[in-house]
């Protein structure tokens, strides 16, 4: 076994983790919600808080993190497909540090003075919302570093715009929804 196998590895795993744990987080949040379980939907956000800083961003860091050091020992960065998967990385780092967190200190400050309350439980589903345009970017980096496209795969880069497109519309439909946040 050589050391790009080892990192390979460690890349992979990392990302299951990441990944897999925020989508089982994020559909039992939905599930709740759409059963009308409101304090299963708050546990589900809570617990989510609680994962974000202590499992999703260590293990997104790790995927990073190993990622750059496959390229800059291996691949390189000047493919197409490790810029997409870059570019994805950072949309899901934004979205998490300039959405995802405020969102989440919102609800819990409202939680924490007035209990679980149309505002706060507003704040989560707008929590969910974002995520489904989260998920869509990390699917679509899953797709690249599977397919790994260059520019002359235009089928391929125009079904992951085409997903991009339809990520935007869901979280767009889900954020009407959730309509504004009571205080």
């Amino acid at each position: 076994m050589d050391w790009y196998s080892i990192v390979k590895f460690l890349h992979v795993v990392s990302a299951i983790v990441w990944l897999g744990g925020g989508f089982m987080l994020m559909l039992l949040a939905v599930r709740a919600d759409r059963a009308g379980d409101t304090s299963g939907t708050m546990q589900a956000m809570h617990a989510t808080g609680e994962l974000g800083g202590k499992l999703m961003v260590p293990s997104s860091l790790l995927t990073l993190l190993s990622g750059l050091v496959m390229c800059s020992f291996w691949v390189g960065f000047s493919d197409l497909w490790i810029i997409i998967g870059l570019a994805g990385y950072t949309a899901t780092f934004l979205v998490g540090t300039l959405i995802f967190k405020p969102t989440a200190d919102r609800m819990a400050a409202l939680v924490a003075r007035d209990g679980l309350t149309p505002g706060a439980l507003a704040e989560g589903r707008r929590i969910m919302s974002v995520a489904r345009f989260d998920y869509t970017v990390m699917l679509i980096i899953v797709a690249d570093m599977v397919l790994k496209p260059t520019v002359a795969d235009i089928a391929i880069l125009t079904a992951m715009a085409a997903v991009l497109l339809a990520g935007v519309g869901l979280t767009l439909g889900g954020l009407r929804q959730s309509g504004p946040a009571e205080a």
